[in-house]
């Protein structure tokens, strides 16, 4: 978990909450205010852990939306073809999707395959060097599945272009195409950090909202698209009146 302040809960430390349905315990520390915590039941009639969660958590907008959560955020900040917890944040680009594009675009002929990479806090952390070589990204678990690694097969036999929906589906692909074919259903974890000059295996297109300076995701857009090209584009997205970050527009690169 991260805390704030972190540097006040030390390993031992107990751990109380306004719902007194579990506890915890501070058992170690990591770095930028990661704490690891051990939470308990206060009794055995306790709900499970999920649900508790589910009741007293909130949403983790991105640290730019300077607004509190709210109840449509479960749903707003949501894909519609999001099924396992444990991502910080969503797949934006992914929200421009409603299970009526998703119809509209298997009617064109369009194939659709899904995969999972679980976004950390480190996504949000900005490249402060003049070197990106030296910035690192925190490993972050993700996983695709056979039918997805057998759709990319075959778009690779027909020629046909593999388009990402995110940066997040971009490094899910590109990481498994460099550690190789997992066993069936395996998790791995990724620190893969793209930037220019970077030669793509997989994909070959993406759809991205307009991000922050300085962070991996412009970089990793801007090793698709040239440096230049991209930052015309932003250009004529400030030109043009367009949403930038989490609750954006968002543009297809190729």
């Amino acid at each position: 978990m991260l805390a704030r302040p972190a540097r006040a809960l030390k390993p031992g430390s107990r751990l109380s909450f306004a719902d007194p349905a579990y506890g915890g315990e501070v058992l170690g520390s990591g770095e930028r205010g990661v704490r690891h915590v051990r939470f308990h039941p206060a009794s055995p009639a306790s709900a499970s852990f999920e649900t508790w969660l589910q009741r007293v958590g909130h949403v983790p907008l991105p640290p730019y939306i300077d607004r509190p959560d709210g109840p449509e955020d479960r749903e707003r900040y949501q894909t519609v073809f999001a099924r396992e917890p444990g991502s910080v944040a969503a797949p934006t680009a992914a929200l421009h999707f409603t299970d009526a594009t998703l119809a509209a675009l298997h009617d064109r002929g369009v194939e659709t395959a899904f995969l999972t990479l679980h976004v950390g806090p480190g996504t949000f952390r900005p490249v402060t060097g003049e070197h990106p070589e030296a910035h690192a990204l925190d490993p972050e678990p993700y996983r695709v599945p056979r039918e997805t690694a057998e759709a990319v097969v075959r778009a690779r036999e027909r020629g046909t272009r593999v388009i990402a929906v995110g940066t997040t589906s971009v490094r899910a692909l590109e990481s498994w195409a460099r550690d190789g074919e997992p066993r069936e259903g395996a998790w791995r974890d990724t620190s893969l950090f793209i930037f220019p000059p970077y030669d793509f295996r997989i994909v070959s297109g993406m759809i991205t909202n307009f991000h922050l300076p300085r962070t991996s995701l412009l970089m990793l857009v801007a090793a698709m698209a040239g440096r230049n090209p991209v930052l015309r584009a932003y250009e004529a997205a400030v030109a043009g009146g367009y949403r930038f970050y989490s609750y954006g527009d968002a543009m297809l690169v190729t």
